[in-house]
């Protein structure tokens, strides 16, 4: 009989037994030595192309240019470039060397001016470095002039953010979010950024010449590249807010729907441990880890910091000092949290040395969202890993209803839920409730929020007293149809 199947092949190893070299032993089987030694040779090759698969690490110098408004409030050069460095390593590059300038003012050309550039590229040399990443935002004529002088990349503090973002995006809005404000912040410095942008396309080069580009029917004055180039890089840019737009509504509709519920965002600047404080206070799993900018998509959780007492929190991108203003734009639809927050917490790390700037970092991007005046509740973070107690006494000072926790060891997280549980309630009023004695959802309810009840059954009614918060009150309509009377 014709077989209608070809036999089943034997599978084989990645290799034959024969062609690694082993030998037959009559009674102890495959000879280990020379089985290790072949294991061995492997494994060195395997390390050898783990070796050649590493991604280069760029070296860079750091710039910081001070102004005469600066220099008192960073006086030495840990202060200046502290942060950026923070940055630098958070993208990946090595630091190899910092360069301060204090100058009066800027330079249009190479914004430090051509002596400090000079001395910059030097630097650059002595330190083989690959990159110079400026504190400052630079036009595209200055860093053009500066890779000239010092024969390197040349990046500002804006393109360093960007990329940092751009490496930390996982949601499919967060990706759409960074890629907008990368368009929109390379868009006006197409003209700096490739020389093939003066070529023109489709241009003649004479009457039947040889060096005519282009067909039949297009050829004439043409067309620049660098027209061609803004002209999709518009295109992409009027994509991506189109995307983002659909986006944004359903964002809305999500945040209209818990419109009746108390939504607390978890603000602060980047690195702060607001993460880490989402995970005790809910379990919500949010990535940890210590770097700036760990987590960009915000996660919200239903939290109960009481019996009877539900809200909904949200962790939300870090902030940083002199966040571009393109992408705060972009990441609108995010922050959109904050802006409709009955409660703001503000996670400050109270154990870095530059906890004040960095609160008023936050104070500034909050004044831009519009959130300046929302109900505020400070949390002096890290306050287990606090160094100078100074720093501590002097922010609960400015701040005498903060609250000194520990994210990390839940000191204090007790505390900060009743703090939360009673603004949640929004202030105790006794009232006096008649409804149907066979509600028993409503009786269920007040025995879980209410305190001092007191019941009266009547006839087919139940009159119940109980202190309640005002924000429960609010809540009673949703529950069950009663009668309130305020005591």
């Amino acid at each position: 009989m014709q077989r209608l199947y070809a036999p089943r092949q034997r599978r084989q190893l990645f290799f034959p037994r024969r062609q690694r070299g082993l030998e037959k032993d009559r009674h102890f089987g495959y000879n280990k030595g020379k089985e290790n030694h072949v294991l061995r040779r492997l494994f060195g090759d395997l390390e050898k192309m783990r070796e050649q698969l590493k991604v280069h690490q760029e070296r860079a110098v750091l710039v910081g240019a001070l102004l005469k408004a600066d220099r008192k409030r960073n006086a030495n050069q840990d202060d200046v470039l502290g942060e950026l460095t923070a940055l630098a390593e958070s993208a990946g590059a090595v630091v190899v060397d910092r360069f301060i300038q204090r100058m009066s003012r800027i330079h249009a050309a190479t914004y430090i001016g051509s002596g400090k550039a000079a001395q910059l590229a030097d630097k650059v040399k002595a330190g083989a470095a690959d990159t110079v990443i400026f504190d400052n935002d630079l036009s595209p004529g200055q860093i053009r002039e500066l890779e000239k002088i010092v024969g390197v990349k040349v990046l500002d503090r804006s393109e360093l953010i960007l990329d940092i973002f751009a490496t930390r995006a996982q949601t499919k809005q967060a990706k759409l979010q960074v890629e907008l404000a990368q368009l929109e912040y390379t868009y006006p410095r197409l003209t700096r950024m490739w020389s093939h942008l003066d070529t023109v396309t489709g241009a003649a080069g004479g009457a039947g010449g040889a060096g005519a580009v282009g067909a039949i029917g297009t050829r004439g004055t043409g067309e620049k590249q660098l027209e061609i180039d803004r002209r999709l890089v518009s295109k992409r840019i009027t994509d991506l807010k189109r995307d983002l737009a659909d986006i944004d509504k359903r964002k809305m509709r999500e945040i209209d729907g818990r419109r009746e519920v108390y939504k607390i965002s978890i603000v602060g600047y980047t690195n702060a441990g607001k993460s880490t404080l989402m995970n005790a206070l809910t379990d919500a799993g949010v990535y940890v880890e210590d770097k700036l900018f760990a987590t960009l998509d915000t996660r919200t959780r239903k939290w109960q910091p009481a019996p009877g007492v539900e809200a909904l929190i949200s962790d939300t991108v870090g902030f940083v000092s002199k966040l571009p203003h393109h992408l705060v734009a972009s990441f609108k639809a995010t922050l959109e949290e904050t802006v409709n927050a009955d409660l703001l917490l503000h996670v400050v790390d109270a154990s870095s040395p530059h906890a004040f700037e960095q609160i008023k970092s936050v104070q500034t991007v909050l004044k831009e969202l519009g959130c300046e005046r929302k109900d505020m509740l400070v949390l002096l973070n890290k306050c287990d890993r606090i160094a100078n107690r100074a720093v501590l006494e002097s922010a609960q000072t400015v701040f005498p209803d903060a609250i000194s926790v520990s994210a990390k060891t839940g000191l204090n997280l007790e505390m900060l839920a009743q703090r939360i549980a009673q603004k949640v309630r929004g202030g105790y009023v006794r009232v006096r409730i008649t409804a149907s004695a066979a509600d028993g959802k409503l009786q269920s309810y007040l025995r879980t929020v209410g305190q001092g009840l007191q019941e009266e059954y009547l006839d087919g009614s139940v009159r119940i007293e109980a202190t309640l918060g005002k924000n429960q009150i609010a809540q009673l309509g949703r529950v069950s149809a009663c009668q309130i009377e305020y005591l």
